[in-house]
């Protein structure tokens, strides 16, 4: 649990960094998408990289070392700011570096409450096509009064419909559902 806090602390302080190079440019929103892109790309290194993040983990190296060769791998290429470097650097420093994933994760969640995004969950019985995926999200979004992101799974055992999960709300419109409470009124009937 501590760890949750402290990556949504570091996370909110990368979105608040995003915003400020975002309002100097007039580009906010281009801003927090390139700061999780590079978020991103960081939790990938550490985590399909075996020397990267042995590198990172070491305790024998030290937090002066790891953020020197941070600093000469990133600012060479001119595409990641000053400011994301000491970002990144602050995490080594305060020995939070192993923490970087769950960090952007943290971080996109925290952009999608403030582009007023949702995810949703949609199961359905067979896998839908552009059009079918385009309609879902055009009327979960009307629903919910915000842009929602719709991930697809398909499960054949709900025979027809879908079932929509967003956070705690679950909206089952399947065919399963629908049989099962047409065999429940029809076996009260009796």
């Amino acid at each position: 649990m501590r760890d949750a806090s402290i990556a949504r602390n570091y996370a909110e302080a990368a979105l608040e960094l995003a915003r400020r190079a975002g309002s100097a440019t007039g580009r906010v929103s281009e801003e927090l998408e390139r700061w999780g892109r590079w978020l991103d790309d960081v939790a990938t290194a550490v985590q399909d990289d075996d020397r990267v993040r042995r590198f990172l983990e070491s305790p024998k190296v030290s937090a002066r070392h790891k953020n020197e060769i941070i600093g000469k791998a990133l600012e060479g290429g001119g595409q990641v700011q000053p400011t994301f470097i000491r970002f990144l650097q602050s995490l080594v420093t305060h020995r939070r570096q192993m923490l970087v994933a769950a960090i952007a994760a943290e971080y996109h969640h925290l952009v999608d409450v403030v582009e007023g995004r949702l995810h949703a969950a949609v199961t359905v019985a067979r896998p839908a096509d552009d059009a079918e995926r385009s309609l879902i999200a055009t009327r979960l979004s009307k629903a919910f009064g915000k842009e929602v992101i719709a991930h697809y799974y398909v499960n054949p055992a709900i025979l027809g419909g879908l079932v929509v999960r967003v956070g705690d709300t679950v909206l089952d419109g399947s065919s399963r559902r629908r049989l099962g409470l047409l065999k429940a009124r029809m076996l009260a009937g009796r």
